[in-house]
């Protein structure tokens, strides 16, 4: 900690560390907590990173669809990443303690992945709308360099409103406790933690969580109306089972993602509630999106089959 030399808190003490409570209401639970979230992240990695490897090594695999699902993938692993390694020193060693500049990159890395989902998502959710209500059209709306634009678009979009966040988060002084009642660094908790007038960051949040959840979310809800829409007007069932299995994998990480994010940051509870919701989101969203994008999807499936029996086959 650190005097603060200026202004009307000239006799306070500035913060310049934090302790991460995590879950200490469970004190006799660290090392099987360890253990639970050690596996989660191993079979976290192995998922999309299996899948990454897969739509890269599989040519008929190259397509917006899955193009969109690698860059999920991808932002799966370091979104895990950026939660999980902090948690697993946390419950070796017990130091709970992490610097204002750690806790902020936590925080800026976390809002920036989490924003990009909310516009992957999106995306994702237009390619189906595109393929399903528009498929002569599908070349043309959707092609290679397209989706690149928009990939580059859901990226940049959480880089900068996240940008925006953390440059006024982190003009702010940190002098009412030094204690985050959470697993990582978010801005609710943090934000309570500020001694300095935390108006600008508050409504900046504001602005950009509006951003991030609003259009995607419009999109998405758009999007899905007019896919069932056309899917109900199909003669046949065969018909109609085909084409909604091509989005049911994609509707069912949407609805996991976007409802805890709105139980946490919408849907006022308790403090241990929103940990537990938290979990599921950071934790294990990522987790189960490799599960339902492999067992659901026939693509995909195939060929994972065809490189496990190669695999088999030379070994």
């Amino acid at each position: 900690m650190q005097p603060i030399a200026n202004g009307q808190w000239r006799n306070q003490t500035v913060i310049t560390a934090f302790i991460l409570l995590g879950f200490r209401e469970l004190p006799q639970q660290q090392i099987l907590l360890f253990l639970v979230f050690l596996v989660i992240y191993l079979m976290t990695m192995t998922g999309n990173i299996l899948i990454v490897l897969l739509l890269v090594a599989d040519h008929h695999l190259h397509t917006p669809m899955y193009f969109f699902l690698g860059n999920l993938s991808c932002l799966e692993i370091c979104y895990t990443s950026t939660v999980i390694p902090r948690m697993l020193v946390s419950f070796m060693t017990g130091d709970k303690t992490i610097s204002l500049l750690g806790c902020l990159a936590q925080l800026y890395s976390f809002g920036t992945l989490a924003a990009t989902e909310c516009y992957l998502l999106a995306v994702m959710s237009y390619d189906r709308y595109i393929a399903i209500c528009k498929p002569l059209h599908y070349s043309v709306f959707m092609n290679a360099r397209i989706s690149v634009q928009l990939a580059i678009y859901s990226w940049g979009s959480g880089l900068l409103g996240s940008t925006v966040v953390i440059a006024l988060t982190s003009n702010l002084y940190f002098c009412k406790s030094n204690e985050i009642d959470h697993f990582f660094c978010d801005f609710p908790p943090l934000i309570k933690l500020a001694c300095s007038d935390t108006s600008l960051a508050e409504i900046a949040l504001s602005v950009v969580c509006s951003i991030i959840s609003v259009f995607p979310t419009a999109l998405t809800l758009t999007s899905y109306i007019c896919i069932i829409n056309t899917i109900l007007r199909i003669p046949t069932n065969m018909g109609k089972q085909k084409a909604f299995s091509t989005c049911s994998s994609h509707l069912i990480v949407v609805t996991i993602f976007f409802g805890s994010l709105l139980a946490v940051y919408l849907v006022p509870s308790s403090k241990n509630l929103n940990k537990i919701i938290s979990v599921f989101y950071t934790l294990l969203t990522p987790l189960f999106n490799p599960l339902i994008y492999t067992l659901r999807n026939k693509e995909v499936n195939r060929a994972l089959r065809k490189y496990l029996n190669k695999l088999i086959s030379i070994t």
